[in-house]
C-alpha cells in the first residue's frame, strides 16, 4: 500500500505552509504530496485566502526533488481544456516528470459565486469533463502537431498540441461516487480511480463498477490503480488521537468509524481492511498543517508495517 499526502490548502494555509508539509512528507518516504482544488473555505474563515492549485504546485515542482504531486482534484469549471493542459504540461516538466493531474466536474456551488466561475447543472458539467478528459489527454498524446477537437462545449482547431508533459503518459486520477457515468469515464481515460472518504463496502462496491465498465470498454480492469482517501487522526496513544482529533474540531470516535483514527497498530489493521477491496494507494487528508509530527508518526509506526 502506498501512502499519500492530501491536503485541503483552502482551509487556511500559505504556501510556505504547504511547502513544509510537502518538505517533510518527501523526507519521511511518502509516495506523494496532493493538495484539493478550491477557492472558498467549507466553514472557518479561510485565512491567509484561498491559492491556486497549479501555481502552487509549480513552486513545489521546484521547491522539492523526488515526491510525487497533483491535485485531488481539479474541477472541469474553473479552466478551459487547452490552458489546463498546458499549465499541467509545464509544472510536470518544471519536477521532472512527477505530476499527476485529478480531474473532476466540480461540485462547490458557493465557490463559483464567490469568485465569478460559471456553475452548470450536473448533467452538463459531467458532459463537460468528458470533453475535457478527450481534449488534454489528445493534446498530450497528439503526434502530429495538428490537434483538433469539435465538441458540444469546446473546440479546438488545429493546435500544435504544446507543451508535452515531461513523462511519457501523465497519468489522470477520476474519483466519485457516480454509479454509471463516472465508472465509465474512468474506463476510458483513468490511470487511477479514486474514492473518497467512503466505507469499506461501499468501496468494493464502486470498485467493482468500475471493474465492469472497463470490461464492457474492453479494456483490462487491472490496468488502472484503485485507491481511497480518508481523513488521518493518529496518535501514540489515546491522548495523542483525542488532542489530534481537537485540533481538527471533529469526535474520535466519528473519525474511527469514518477515518483512519487512532494508535499506528489500529491505523494499520485499517488499512488492510481497504487493502483487501483491491485498494493500492490511500492518500491521508491532514488538515492540521502546522502539526508535522503527525506525519513522522505515520512514516515511523505506521508505513513499514503496510
Amino acid at each position: 500500500m502506498r501512502l499519500r499526502i492530501f491536503t485541503e490548502p483552502q482551509q487556511g494555509a500559505s504556501y510556505d505552509d504547504l511547502l513544509a508539509v510537502a518538505t517533510v512528507a518527501e523526507q519521511a518516504g511518502f509516495d506523494a504530496f496532493f493538495r484539493s482544488d478550491h477557492y472558498l473555505a467549507m466553514g472557518g474563515d479561510g485565512l491567509p485566502g484561498p491559492s491556486d492549485a497549479w501555481i502552487t504546485l509549480a513552486g513545489l515542482a521546484r521547491d522539492t526533488s523526488t515526491i510525487r504531486l497533483g491535485t485531488l482534484v481539479t474541477s472541469a469549471t474553473f479552466r478551459h481544456p487547452g490552458p489546463l493542459a498546458i499549465s499541467v504540461a509545464g509544472v510536470d516538466q518544471m519536477s521532472g516528470g512527477r505530476v499527476e493531474l485529478g480531474l473532476g466536474a466540480g461540485w462547490f456551488d458557493a465557490e463559483h459565486r464567490a469568485y465569478g466561475i460559471p456553475f452548470v447543472d450536473t448533467p452538463e458539467r459531467f458532459d463537460r469533463l468528458e470533453e475535457q478528459l478527450e481534449i488534454v489527454t489528445g493534446l498530450w498524446s497528439d503526434a502530429s502537431g495538428s490537434f483538433s477537437f469539435h465538441g458540444k462545449h469546446y473546440e479546438l482547431q488545429d493546435s500544435p498540441a504544446l507543451p508535452k508533459p515531461a513523462q511519457e503518459r501523465l497519468p489522470v486520477i477520476i474519483g466519485g461516487k457516480g454509479k454509471r457515468r463516472t465508472p465509465a469515464l474512468a474506463a476510458r481515460f483513468a490511470d487511477e480511480f479514486n474514492i473518497p472518504f467512503e466505507s469499506v463496502d461501499f468501496t468494493r462496491t464502486q470498485f467493482g463498477r468500475v471493474r465492469t465498465a472497463c470490461e464492457a470498454a474492453d479494456r483490462d480492469p487491472d490496468s488502472l490503480t484503485y485507491s481511497n482517501a480518508l481523513v488521518l487522526c493518529a496518535g501514540a496513544d489515546e491522548a495523542e488521537v483525542a488532542r489530534r482529533a481537537a485540533a481538527i474540531g471533529r469526535e474520535v470516535d466519528e473519525l474511527r468509524e469514518n477515518g483512519l483514527a487512532g494508535t499506528p497498530a489500529e491505523i494499520v489493521d485499517k488499512i488492510g481492511t481497504y487493502a483487501e477491496t483491491g485498494a493500492e494507494r490511500l492518500y491521508l487528508q491532514v488538515l492540521d498543517l502546522s502539526d508535522l509530527d503527525h506525519l513522522r508518526l505515520v512514516a515511523e509506526e505506521v508505513m513499514p508495517h503496510v
